[in-house]
C-alpha cells in the first residue's frame, strides 16, 4: 500500500511518537521531518522489525530547507502536520502544491476550511480533528449516535441528553489537581473563553466556563466538568439536528474532583489578567506544575447519550469511555494523539477519504474500524450497551 506512496510527519514532539513508530513498524515508507534529529533518534530506535523510520530536516522559516523537504515529496504522498496548530495551513499550501495528501489533529479553522475547493481540484484529502479531542470523541459520538439510531430511540420525539468530557490529568493526584505537559499559556486562554451548549433544552451561554463546573461519575470516579468552545455546530455535524426534544448537548473538559476549589485563585487571576500578565502567570505555572520525566499522565474521555420518555424515564442509553494511562514517549496523550491520528494515515492510503477539506471522520462503521484499531493497538476503551 505505501509502496509509492510515502508517509512524511512534520513533528517529532512531544505527541508524536508511539503513532510514528507504529506507523514505520507496520508500513515502513515514513520520514519524520524536524529541526534536530534528538527525538526522531531516539524513537528510530523503538521502530521493531525490518522497517526504518527515516529522517530529514526541516525549518519552515528556511526557504532552502523548504526546497529541499519539497523535492522528497512526490503525487499521492500523505504529510502530516503535528505542528502547532498556526502551522497546519503553511503546511497545506505545501501539500496543495507538491499533490499530497494531508492530516492534522487540529481543529479546521477558516483558512483551512478555505482551502475545500483547491484540495477538491486536485483530488486530495486534507483529514483534520484526528487526534483525542478532537479526534476520539467525534469516533464515539458517531458510534454512540449512529446505534441509537439503529435501536429506534431518535427522530421519535424522545428527550435526548448527550455529553461529551475529555480531560488529560496527572495519573497521581496533586494538591493542584493537575500537571502541564506543554505551555500552560494555552489552558490559560481557553478559560477566559466563553462557552455555548445545550441545557434544559435551551442555548446556554457560560462567559466564564468556571462559574459551571458540574460532578461526572465514570465508572464509580466522580470528575469535575465544564462546558468547553462552541459546542452548537456539533448537533448538526453528529445528526442530532433533527431532534425536536434535544435537552442536554454539551462537549467539555474534565479535570479531577477538587480542581475548582484547587484553582480558585488562578481564576481570580485569569479574569482580570491582560496577555502579559497571562504569560507571567503561565511561566510561573510551567515552573511549578510540569511533569517531570517519566512521571504518569491519564487521559480520560466520557461519551454517553440518553433517551428519556415523555415521564423522564430511561429508555435507552449506551456509552464510550477511554482511560489511559502513560509516561515516558509513551505518555498518554501522546497515544491517544498519535495513534488516531495514524488510523487516519491509513485511512487516507486506503482511500476512505473523499476529495477535499475533512473535519474527522462521519462514518459509524468506519468509526467503529478505527476504534477496533485503538483497541488493537492497547488503548483502554470500554463500551457500554454498544458492541463495537
Amino acid at each position: 500500500m505505501t509502496e509509492s506512496r510515502h508517509i512524511h510527519w512534520i513533528g517529532a514532539g512531544l505527541a508524536s511518537g508511539p503513532g510514528l513508530v507504529a506507523l514505520a513498524t507496520e508500513l515502513g515508507g515514513v520520514t519524520v521531518w524536524d529541526m534536530t534529529d534528538t527525538r526522531a533518534k531516539m524513537l528510530q530506535a523503538q521502530v521493531k522489525g525490518d522497517n526504518k523510520l527515516g529522517f530529514g530536516t526541516l525549518d519552515l522559516g528556511n526557504d532552502a530547507s523548504v526546497a529541499a523537504f519539497k523535492a522528497k515529496l512526490n503525487a499521492g504522498d500523505v504529510v502530516v502536520s503535528m505542528l502547532p496548530a498556526a502551522l497546519h495551513v503553511t503546511v497545506a499550501e505545501i501539500a496543495l502544491e507538491e499533490n499530497t495528501h494531508l492530516v492534522t489533529s487540529s481543529y479546521v479553522d477558516p483558512a483551512m476550511a478555505a482551502l475545500d475547493a483547491q484540495a477538491k481540484a486536485k483530488g486530495l484529502s486534507f483529514v483534520n480533528e484526528v487526534g483525542l479531542d478532537p479526534g476520539i470523541d467525534h469516533l464515539f459520538a458517531h458510534v454512540l449516535i449512529g446505534t441509537a439510531r439503529e435501536a429506534g430511540v431518535l427522530g421519535k420525539g424522545h428527550e435526548i441528553d448527550f455529553v461529551s468530557h475529555c480531560g488529560g490529568v496527572p495519573a497521581e493526584k496533586t494538591e493542584f489537581t493537575y500537571k502541564f505537559s506543554w505551555t500552560p499559556f494555552g489552558v490559560l486562554k481557553a478559560l477566559t473563553n466563553p462557552a455555548r451548549c445545550i441545557e434544559g433544552g435551551e442555548e446556554k451561554v457560560t462567559e466564564k466556563v468556571w462559574h459551571a463546573v458540574s460532578d461526572l461519575e465514570v465508572a464509580g470516579e466522580t470528575f469535575e466538568v465544564y462546558p468547553n468552545r462552541n459546542s452548537i455546530p456539533y448537533i448538526e455535524e453528529y445528526g442530532l439536528h433533527g431532534e425536536e426534544n434535544l435537552k442536554t448537548f454539551v462537549r467539555g473538559t474534565l479535570r479531577l474532583s477538587g480542581w475548582k476549589k484547587a484553582w480558585a485563585d488562578i481564576f481570580t487571576k485569569v479574569e482580570n489578567a491582560d496577555i502579559d500578565e497571562l504569560k507571567a502567570l503561565s511561566e510561573q505555572l510551567s515552573r511549578d506544575h510540569s511533569y517531570t520525566e517519566n512521571e504518569k499522565d491519564r487521559v480520560v474521555l466520557y461519551v454517553a447519550l440518553c433517551a428519556r420518555d415523555k415521564d423522564g424515564q430511561d429508555i435507552w442509553s449506551a456509552s464510550l469511555a477511554l482511560d489511559e494511562v502513560g509516561s515516558g514517549w509513551q505518555t498518554a496523550m501522546a497515544r491517544t494523539v498519535s495513534l488516531t491520528v495514524a488510523q487516519a494515515i491509513k485511512a487516507v492510503l486506503g482511500g476512505t477519504f473523499t476529495p477535499g477539506v475533512h473535519a474527522a471522520l462521519t462514518d459509524a462503521a468506519e468509526a467503529k474500524n478505527w476504534l477496533r484499531g485503538l483497541k488493537s493497538a492497547g488503548l483502554n476503551i470500554r463500551a457500554e450497551n454498544i458492541k463495537l
